[in-house]
């Protein structure tokens, strides 16, 4: 039978595109977000006692996916995006129900317009996700060290040193009043080099685009390190 379920609320992230946003939670360390309550779950009452607890899981819909059609093979991209798996062999965006969970960091509740909203970091999420539901992450049991991960056992190996053109820090230097810890944040995203694989075979010195905040960040690969070009306004 169809299951009916309502988003509880949603969050709001810096990532807003799915490009450089990091492909597992707790990679960007930096990267904060707020999850905002929808009418009926915005009541202190749903949240009290949450400050017990370090991390949080977030289940979650892939909005933007929700209306495309589901393959049951995937290309994973830690396979260098050519190999095939099942899609529930993996985490890809593309799902039969469009779900996710993710575990991040429980930073502070604050009020905001005498409601409450929970401050959260490390996501994988893009800005706007419906959330579903929200847990505490329980070490003892969500924590199982002898797990084994097939072809996503070790994390990812920052490969790319991250440098600002004089430009780019002047830029910076202006925008991070608006955004504590950006150079940061832009430091953590691009030394995982988010380029699709088949570009980094490639050598090319195009310019890069991504979208964080309010802001358009430039950047290309020059010599296996990333160089911010340009941060301006979007």
């Amino acid at each position: 039978m169809p299951i009916e379920i309502s988003p509880i609320g949603h969050i709001n992230t810096p990532y807003k595109e799915k490009f450089t946003i990091p492909r597992q939670p707790g990679l960007v360390t930096a990267a904060m977000g707020q999850i905002t309550f929808a009418p009926g779950f915005n009541s202190a009452d749903f949240i009290r006692g949450i400050e017990q607890f370090s991390h949080l899981w977030l289940v979650f819909q892939f909005h933007q996916t929700a209306n495309k059609s589901t393959s049951p093979l995937v290309r994973p991209p830690r396979l260098g995006g050519n190999e095939k798996v099942g899609v529930f062999a993996s985490r890809s965006t593309h799902r039969p129900n469009n779900l996710g969970i993710s575990a991040v960091k429980f930073e502070e509740v604050i009020l905001v317009n005498s409601q409450s909203r929970i401050v959260v970091s490390g996501m994988d999420l893009l800005d706007n996700t419906p959330i579903i539901d929200i847990k505490p992450y329980i070490p003892y049991s969500d924590s199982i060290p002898y797990a084994e991960a097939g072809y996503g056992q070790t994390k990812p190996q920052e490969t790319l040193a991250v440098t600002f053109s004089q430009s780019a820090r002047e830029q910076l230097a202006i925008y991070q009043q608006q955004h504590p810890r950006l150079d940061i944040l832009i430091e953590q995203i691009l030394s995982q080099d988010p380029r699709p694989a088949y570009h980094k075979t490639k050598t090319s010195d195009r310019l890069y685009g991504v979208a964080l905040y309010d802001l358009n960040i430039q950047w290309r690969v020059l010599q296996n390190a990333c160089v911010v070009e340009q941060i301006s306004k979007l």
